[in-house]
């Protein structure tokens, strides 16, 4: 797509950027099967091949699109406005200091059995019980890319990952991930044993250490809230394993412990 492709807008309330309007808002009621992602490393993953999801438009502050043409040429078929900063905020509802902004589509909804169905032999993924922060559930799928994790599986307690501020802390890992959300935590557990997972949970009270853990074969790596943590329940059918700790303190972060373990299992294959 050429510069001259780029279509100004210069009323806040022009039908062709409504769907830009009020983001904050509309984050909390959702948007039937869209996103609006932020900034130009998510947008780029987002235009990128390896994207799971498709953009439907951009919007741009005018005073960037000198800067931009390699995203505005990536874009392709998808409409791009520009407007000026004020016009921006007024849109947004809120100052957009990052000036970019791109709507999207959401895959299509997969179940967790097809999800696993289509899996190596050899490989992990990450499993998450009741992550209720955006923030930490866009470290999780972050540190799910980092370590080559080959799906993030939620239960129905999850918040959404395509919520802007996940997707902005995932560092666009949201939109190329494969994900797939479970009725339950305990469907959930079930489809990964059938499909001959070895679920292996993080637990403050597990007496085998993380560092026990070697890499090979089917592995989910689970992990809940900080907390109320995982039911025990669920403990009592999976293998639990643990990180020492010193000083008195007996958890980390869910982010923290999820690199952790992602790299303890994923470390035959990322060395």
């Amino acid at each position: 797509m050429s510069a001259n492709s780029v279509q100004f807008i210069d009323d806040p309330t022009d039908p062709r950027v409504a769907a830009y309007r009020d983001i904050r808002e509309r984050d909390l009621t959702g948007r039937e099967g869209l996103f609006v992602a932020e900034g130009e490393v998510v947008i780029r993953t987002l235009l990128s091949p390896a994207s799971l999801c498709r953009a439907r438009s951009l919007l741009i502050a005018a005073n960037r699109l000198d800067a931009q043409g390699e995203l505005i040429a990536a874009a392709r078929d998808a409409p791009v406005y520009a407007a000026s900063q004020a016009v921006m905020d007024e849109i947004a509802g809120f100052p957009l200091h990052r000036g970019l902004l791109a709507l999207g589509e959401k895959p299509v909804e997969r179940s967790v059995e097809d999800v696993l169905a289509g899996l190596p032999e050899d490989c992990v993924v990450l499993a998450c019980a009741g992550i209720g922060n955006h923030d930490n559930m866009g470290g999780l799928f972050r540190n799910a890319a980092a370590f080559g994790a080959a799906a993030v599986l939620r239960d129905e307690r999850c918040c959404d990952p395509f919520y802007r501020k996940a997707i902005r802390v995932s560092v666009g890992a949201v939109l190329r991930t494969p994900s797939a959300s479970a009725a339950s935590l305990e469907s959930l557990i079930s489809a990964l044993q059938a499909a001959r997972f070895e679920v292996i949970a993080l637990s403050p009270g597990a007496t085998e250490p993380l560092s026990s853990l070697t890499g090979g074969g089917r592995r989910a790596v689970l992990v809940g809230s900080e907390g109320p943590g995982l039911p025990s329940e669920i403990m009592a059918r999976i293998r639990t394993v643990g990180i020492p700790m010193a000083g008195g303190f007996d958890s980390l972060n869910v982010a923290v412990t999820s690199a952790l373990a992602l790299y303890q299992v994923a470390t035959v294959s990322i060395r």
